[in-house]
């Protein structure tokens, strides 16, 4: 008995200093080798941070193009989505609103216009990347707004899309923050 329990209190002590220490002091180490030495990826303008690289911002002036919507309203100390099934009455009372709020916005376009990404949520809630599809239905109103043709902003927008890793993982995808970055560089 005396014997297993002094293995018992041994081989906890060993995982706790190496769970406890050796785990986070490693992976601390990983992360200042990554861009951003592990505190993300800023982006900067003039010198001044503007937002980060992987994190979604809120854009709801008519002059941006807009993200996706986020259930935490773009908290990052607390990501997640609203946890409603696509049949919960009150998910699609919201998803309903953001259309119709899409559409006031956006006289041109047709609800069947709307891609999904444009009044859904995230699973994190933080996502920057909208579809270029999401971003080309926002043409129309941007170029409107900011007095410039519809093909220089959909010209913009054509070179703001990253294509899949390797040409085959993932989906094509815009970073909302960047396009607007370069939308408001157009003079």
């Amino acid at each position: 008995m005396k014997k297993n329990l002094s293995i018992s209190v041994r081989v906890t002590l060993v995982m706790i200093v190496l769970c406890a220490v050796i785990f986070p002091l490693a992976i601390s180490a990983i992360g200042r080798l990554a861009p951003g030495k592990g505190k993300g990826e800023t982006i900067h303008v003039n010198g001044k941070v503007v937002g980060y690289e992987n994190i979604g911002q809120k854009f709801t002036e008519d002059k941006y193009f807009w993200g996706r919507p986020s259930a935490v309203d773009y908290n990052a100390a607390g990501s997640g989505g609203s946890n409603k099934g696509p049949s919960n009455p009150e998910y699609l009372q919201v998803v309903a609103g953001r259309i119709d709020s899409f559409l006031v916005h956006n006289p041109g376009v047709k609800r069947e216009m709307i891609p999904a990404d444009l009044v859904t949520a995230s699973g994190s809630g933080l996502d920057p990347d909208i579809s270029p599809a999401a971003a080309y239905v926002q043409v129309q109103r941007v170029a409107k707004v900011r007095s410039i043709p519809e093909e220089k902003i959909a010209a913009l927008v054509t070179g703001h899309i990253e294509k899949p890793l390797a040409g085959m993982f993932g989906p094509s995808k815009v970073n909302v923050l960047q396009l607007n970055i370069a939308l408001d560089a157009i003079k």
